[in-house]
């Protein structure tokens, strides 16, 4: 599977914004997809992820309650929702699909300024 994401940029705190990631794969509903993100000089730290029907997510304390994650099986791709934003936000988003294997994007730069 190849992954690319999109969506990033820079925001004030407490704004939104919307990270896309479109999956070129014919099986994307066999894969659990997830959201990651690396901040500067800190290791990479799971984000959400949901499971192959959208049914099941979780998310990761620090931003419970702020971001949702979701999926459109139709169109291959997978959406991450994030409002509030806090400075501490600012990293690098990836998105991950896992199936016999874990997938990787490139990412996408999220800048939130205080």
């Amino acid at each position: 599977v190849q992954l690319a994401e999109s969506g990033g940029g820079e925001v004030q705190a407490g704004g939104s914004l919307r990270l896309s990631c479109s999956a070129k794969t014919t099986t994307f509903t066999f894969y659990s997809m997830g959201w990651f993100r690396q901040a500067p000089g800190k290791e990479r730290e799971f984000v959400a992820t949901t499971t192959w029907d959208g049914g099941k997510t979780d998310y990761a304390d620090a931003v419970r309650g702020r971001f949702t994650i979701s999926r459109d099986n139709a169109k291959n791709m997978l959406y991450l929702q994030m409002n509030r934003l806090k400075p501490e936000d600012t990293a690098v988003y990836y998105c991950n699909a896992q199936w016999v294997g874990d997938y990787w994007g490139q990412g996408t730069q999220v800048t939130v300024s205080s």
